[in-house]
């Protein structure tokens, strides 16, 4: 491709990806303010509590779901078989299980976002494959774009289906084409009688797709001319599997989740009604952004109640195994792993209630802490099944089956490590959220000065700019140096030191990232690495301020979690040396040296290194045929 062409493509894609994103902050955002050096504290404390009666609601449910779950659900069964049985499934649907976020005026069971977290979380802890039947149907799937966008007559048509176990999808992904919609290839053009859509090209990745009835669709639909320009329309189609044309060409397997039922889908000639578009014409990427934003906060609820598995495994094995006259938990190397696993468990837990508490609310704009929640909690939980499989040696790398035949207990470690790697995957990779966290960390300073940072501006267009912005930064950059809100971090006990280092470091971290911009300027969208380190930062931050406000409200609810505070405390020191680190290498690093030996290894120039190291070693075509002359 030549370079005018890239550029093109490249700025179309980011055209896309602007024109989809929320560009409006009506409600707050405690990281938000803290990427703007605005420690707000009161945006998230006191810490959200659940109301005694939706309580209820949800410990009446977990029972039921609980006692499904051991009587029905063998986790390691279906990891080996590969399928997922139809009988749990339907025994799912009876429990309502299907519904749980569905409004009860539609016949599902109206879940505040902490109960249906609080079911996610117990499925978590049983089986991974599960969690994905549950939660692809309605965190991305039909339910959730069709409460937040569908019509009256959509709703009363579709939900009291899903709500009894209509199962359903959702298709983004295409083979060729992953975090940039703008090269989508699935198209639905007007019918010849202008009553529906014709909808063709083809969907990878499709969790739930092997026996989804009705799917959310995404394609390109006729480009619209805007301001004289044309401009791409992504739309998204209610489709159902029933359709003439609907056909999974094939059931993917993986790693692990080996229960689900993922699929490559496609679509040929399929006919779509016209009531059957959600929300509008141009509209569908920007729903699925929205989607995956309330979305995602399924996923650090699971991956915490996950780690709360792994710390059980690794707390009785750690006093079981004796090595050298001790437990092995009782030698430093394993201990402070043993802490680290703990406090950062706590940590997750704290991020996955806080989000979901508000959620509930709905006082804040949840975009940015959704997002860290994802991102945070699934590094997390990734690191510690590792330091679990670590701990228990070659017992984490040998399935459960084989344990238990020669009469050991079977902890399916290894079951666990392979389904846990997904999430750093799914529904947008650790680096999508790392740059959407960026952009979005930007946008106060894009909407002032952003006329500034593009490299075809005139000098025209910018000088206007540059006053206007010069006077606000005048202004603004010098409270970046004056400590506030620190008279009520005494409340928090030993916790208020740190509360104290997150504030001043929110206001160091603004710095830097008017730093970045004066020095990268139109650079700055190409430097990832600093971009990272920038989101990193805040995302520790943003930990930290979780786990010291909800070991608060655990100290307060006095009992076992009166010493929530030592695992916060902990886990604050930890993250503060993550932070630290971060703003060392923030603009003193070899971020270039590392790209240009990067484009060297694509070009081809290390390939020695992917071969023959010691001549003779490993076979070339030549000595095969050489090889087979002599023998014949």
């Amino acid at each position: 491709m030549k370079l005018e062409q890239k550029t093109k493509a490249a700025e179309e894609a980011m055209e896309v990806a602007e024109a989809s994103r929320e560009t409006e902050w009506e409600k707050p955002s405690f990281v938000g303010d803290i990427f703007l050096g605005r420690y707000n504290l009161d945006l998230i404390s006191p810490f959200p509590e659940q109301s005694a009666e939706d309580k209820k609601i949800g410990d009446e449910f977990l029972a039921k779901l609980e006692r499904f779950l051991a009587e029905n659900v063998d986790a390691d069964k279906i990891d080996s078989e590969g399928e997922y049985p139809q009988a749990i499934l339907d025994g799912l649907k009876q429990l309502g299980a299907f519904g749980m976020k569905i409004p009860k005026e539609y016949g599902g069971l109206g879940f505040s976002a902490v109960n249906y977290n609080r079911a996610i979380a117990l499925i978590a802890t049983w089986c991974g494959s599960t969690v994905a039947w549950v939660s692809a149907h309605q965190s991305i799937g039909v339910p959730q774009p069709l409460k937040l966008f569908g019509t009256p007559e959509q709703k009363k048509k579709w939900l009291p289906k899903l709500a009894a176990g209509a199962i359903s999808a959702f298709a983004l992904t295409e083979p060729g084409v992953g975090s940039d919609p703008a090269k989508m290839s699935t198209t639905a053009t007007p019918s010849p009688d202008g009553k529906g859509w014709i909808l063709n090209g083809q969907k990878l990745w499709c969790t739930n797709g092997t026996r989804a009835e009705l799917i959310v669709v995404m394609a390109q639909t006729p480009p619209k001319i805007v301001g004289g320009k044309e401009k791409k329309q992504i739309t998204a189609f209610l489709v159902e599997t029933s359709s003439p044309g609907v056909k999974v060409d094939h059931r993917c397997q993986f790693m692990g989740l080996r229960g689900i039922g993922n699929a490559l889908l496609s679509f040929r000639d399929v006919f779509i009604p016209a009531e059957n578009i959600i929300w509008g014409e141009g509209l569908g990427l920007k729903l699925a952004l929205i989607t995956l934003n309330t979305g995602r906060l399924t996923i650090p609820a699971g991956c915490a109640a996950g780690s709360r598995r792994m710390l059980q495994i690794a707390r009785d094995w750690s006093n079981e195994r004796v090595q050298w006259g001790l437990p092995i938990g009782k030698h430093e190397a394993i201990a402070s792993e043993l802490a680290w696993m703990a406090s950062h468990t706590f940590a997750q837990e704290s991020i996955a209630w806080l989000t979901s508490g508000l959620a509930d609310a709905g006082k804040v704009d949840l975009r940015l802490e959704a997002a860290m929640a994802k991102l945070f909690n699934t590094e997390v939980a990734w690191q510690i099944v590792d330091k679990l499989v670590q701990i228990r040696g070659g017992r984490g790398y040998e399935n459960a089956q084989s344990l238990e035949a020669r009469g050991e207990k079977p902890w399916p470690v290894e079951r666990i490590m392979r389904d846990m790697r997904i999430n750093r995957i799914f529904e947008g990779t650790s680096e999508i959220q790392h740059l959407f966290i960026a952009r979005e960390a930007v946008d106060p300073h894009m909407k002032r000065a952003g006329i500034m940072l593009k490299p075809d501006a005139t000098l025209g267009e910018k000088l206007p700019a540059l006053t206007k912005a010069g006077l606000h930064y005048a202004g603004w950059y010098p409270t970046l140096f004056v400590p506030k809100g620190r008279g009520n971090f005494g409340r928090f006990g030993k916790l208020g030191k740190h509360l104290s280092f997150a504030e001043s470091t929110s206001r160091k971290l603004a710095r830097a990232i008017f730093h970045a911009m004066t020095l990268y300027q139109a650079k700055l969208e190409r430097k990832q690495r600093t971009l990272f380190r920038i989101v990193d930062i805040g995302t520790d931050l943003f930990a930290m301020s979780a786990a010291i406000t909800y070991a608060q409200y655990q100290a307060e609810k006095g009992g076992d979690t009166a010493n929530a505070h030592d695992l916060a405390d902990h886990f604050c020191r930890e993250a503060r040396i993550r932070i630290e680190r971060n703003f060392e290498t923030l603009f003193h690093n070899h971020d270039e040296q590392s790209y240009k030996v990067a484009m060297s290894f694509m070009k081809g120039e290390f390939q020695w290194a992917e071969g023959m190291l010691v001549e003779g070693i490993l076979p070339t075509p030549e000595n095969v045929e050489e090889a087979i002359r002599s023998m014949t």
